[in-house]
């Protein structure tokens, strides 16, 4: 019992203990932030000197191989004057003017002098030469120690006799052409310069730079920033072909100091703003619940309305990745959602045969120029292609900047279809009436002429065989004759090449005047000229080439092209109602030439939104007009090689112009 009563309470501590212990703990804590703040400060003391000795270590190592590598530019620049005067590339009275723009470009030179082999100057950049024997002795000793080894190499830098130049290292390169010598070009530096122009503004504001002689003679020293405090320094060896130069710099900053009120102040400041960071943090954590909340709620409104749209919805950034796709356009294209987001085109719902389509529109996207209405075809999943109407808008955040595009996505599979079979009817329900007017007027045409065709060339062969006979006196009758004749076949000829022409038959091609076109149909063209008062006016020269082409239907395009000139200055001025049919050679190549022949009315000219469709088939202003006049006339142009253009007459009213190739002088006569 004993034993128990003295060993239970053992491990328990007293009251005044655990009193101690409460006061013991924070002030040991106390204590170790203490020796804390002590140590940091020391510490980052430390840190810093280490910081800014190495800091000059690497500047100073940059700053050597800057001065090192201009002088090695230098060597090269002065190596390759060199070997053009060794080879006789560079003569004396062009030595000057070379050097004078390296020399302006490269200030650390004081003057570079050609010397012969017996030291007299031959070419200098200065005015007043130096010969070799009022060099400084180093620079002499280095001449010959240069001529020797036969290699560059710099003398120790010196005071040239007779200059106020403080201090000048001269680089030799001696001349040999195989094994004669044949002098040497001297290149003079400026010490002083050289740490002017290659030591950057930066470091010579922070450093003082010392260059010294292996015997730590001071030969050069730039203070820009003051002197060095002897705090942070650092020597560097400079070797240089036949010299060695030290690179002292001593850095103008002081040891850093030790600022324990700041630190103090900073450990107070920094508790308080803890204390205040602590209650905003509460604050914005209440704030942020409570728009959690009400975001939660916006976006699952949101969600519920884009999951009930039959439209496609697509969001793109600024460089076309994907970011967003609602239900209904994976739908749309069978592709699930986490397929789609994040893509960069090609993008898999493309069509392979509209691929060029959508990579220039995908360049504008880029350009931050997108088309907002347009439409094109996706493919499904399965490879099914089907037509969209897009409408592209500007996605835009609360700050008003652009982040990307929104896209709605329309399938008009069924619009387009109800569209195209409207469209096919109707163009069945147009063509077939135009056509059956054509074949009526057609047939008309070749029932109405044929018969009086007939007899006219039965009465002009019947007339002509009772001339021959001598019945009657055939000098009054037999021109008459002919012509009727000659005008009878040629309104059959019409009516057969019509026929050929529309049954797709090869006209007969052959060597043709356009003049004598142009004086075939002369009367036709007067004849309907005279019932609108309308002068006609030809212009044909005499030694035109012919053209290789159907007579026929050559006639057929200008009594075309008449006739619509015709009638378009119907309701002009009768002064102005001048019609002029001109053709002229164009000489495009000394091998390619061709007949351009221009129908140029006055009348009323053709608006911009009737030129679109000029030519296409079924299309006429005229209300009786069957709009096949002028589709006639280009094909027939095209079908002889040709071109049929139309432009604005700069006097009023519209020029019609189709050229043709012409036929070589040779065949021309043919």
């Amino acid at each position: 019992m004993t034993q128990q009563h003295t060993s239970s309470p053992s491990h328990l501590l007293s009251p005044g203990r655990r009193h101690l212990l409460r006061w013991v703990m924070p002030i040991l804590l106390v204590l170790l932030f203490l020796m804390t703040l002590i140590w940091l400060p020391r510490q980052a003391q430390q840190m810093e000197s280490s910081e800014r000795q190495e800091q000059l270590i690497a500047d100073s190592l940059w700053v050597e191989q800057a001065i090192r590598f201009q002088l090695s530019r230098d060597d090269e620049s002065m190596r390759l004057i060199a070997r053009e005067i060794v080879n006789e590339h560079l003569k004396k009275d062009q030595f000057r003017s070379r050097l004078n723009a390296l020399l302006r470009n490269n200030r650390e030179f004081y003057r570079v002098t050609w010397l012969s082999a017996e030291g007299k100057p031959i070419a200098s950049t200065d005015d007043f030469p130096v010969p070799r024997h009022e060099l400084s002795t180093p620079s002499q000793q280095a001449e010959e120690q240069a001529r020797t080894i036969r290699r560059p190499i710099y003398s120790a830098p010196a005071v040239p006799p007779g200059i106020a130049e403080p201090v000048v290292m001269d680089y030799h390169i001696p001349l040999f052409r195989e094994n004669h010598y044949l002098g040497s070009v001297v290149a003079s530096y400026s010490v002083a310069r050289v740490l002017n122009e290659m030591v950057p503004w930066w470091f010579a504001q922070d450093n003082e730079i010392v260059l010294t002689d292996t015997d730590d003679k001071v030969v050069a020293r730039r203070t820009a920033g003051g002197p060095g405090l002897n705090v942070y320094t650092h020597r560097r060896e400079l070797e240089l072909p036949g010299l060695t130069l030290r690179l002292h710099t001593n850095s103008t900053k002081s040891a850093p100091k030790l600022l324990p009120n700041l630190l103090v102040g900073s450990v107070i400041v920094l508790s308080l703003g803890l204390l205040w960071s602590l209650w905003a943090l509460w604050r914005d954590i209440n704030r942020r619940m409570t728009a959690e909340e009400a975001l939660v709620h916006e976006v699952s409104f949101r969600s519920a309305m884009e999951n009930s749209l039959v439209t496609g919805m697509r969001a793109r950034d600024l460089e076309g990745r994907i970011t967003y796709v609602n239900p209904a356009f994976c739908t749309m294209v069978g592709i699930p959602a986490d397929e789609l987001v994040g893509k960069i085109p090609p993008m898999p719902y493309w069509a392979p045969e509209a691929m060029d389509e959508y990579q220039e529109r995908f360049s504008k996207v880029l350009a931050g120029r997108v088309t907002p209405q347009f439409e094109t075809i996706f493919q499904r999943k399965d490879g099914e292609r089907f037509p969209v109407l897009i409408f592209e808008s500007p996605l835009v955040d609360q700050n008003g900047k652009q982040t990307g595009w929104m896209g709605s996505i329309l399938d008009v599979t069924d619009r387009k279809r109800a569209e195209d079979l409207n469209r096919m009817q109707e163009e069945k329900l147009q063509t077939g009436a135009r056509l059956a007017s054509m074949g009526e007027i057609a047939s008309t045409l070749a029932h109405e002429l044929n018969q009086p065709l007939a007899a006219i060339s039965s009465y002009t062969t019947g007339a002509l065989n009772m001339m021959q006979s001598g019945a009657i006196d055939p000098a009054s009758l037999q021109p008459a004759l002919e012509k009727i004749n000659t005008q009878a076949q040629r309104a059959g000829n019409v009516i057969r090449s019509v026929h050929q022409f529309v049954k797709k038959r090869e006209p007969t091609r052959q060597p043709v005047s356009i003049k004598g076109i142009v004086d075939n149909i002369a009367p036709l063209v007067e004849l309907q000229a005279q019932q609108f008062l309308v002068v006609v006016q030809t212009a044909i020269p005499a030694d035109l080439p012919n053209v290789l082409g159907d007579a026929v239907l050559l006639e057929q395009v200008l009594l075309n092209l008449t006739r619509n000139a015709i009638q378009a200055m119907a309701a002009i001025a009768p002064e102005r109602r001048i019609l002029r049919i001109a053709a002229a050679l164009d000489r495009q190549t000394s091998s390619q030439q061709s007949v351009v022949v221009s129908v140029i009315d006055q009348g009323h000219g053709i608006p911009p939104e009737v030129a679109a469709a000029l030519f296409s088939p079924f299309f006429s202003t005229k209300a009786e007009g069957m709009g096949m006049g002028l589709n006639i006339c280009r094909t027939t142009i095209e079908f002889h090689g040709g071109t049929l253009t139309y432009a604005n007459n700069p006097a009023g009213g519209t020029i019609f112009r189709f050229s043709l190739p012409s036929l070589p002088v040779q065949d021309s006569a043919v």
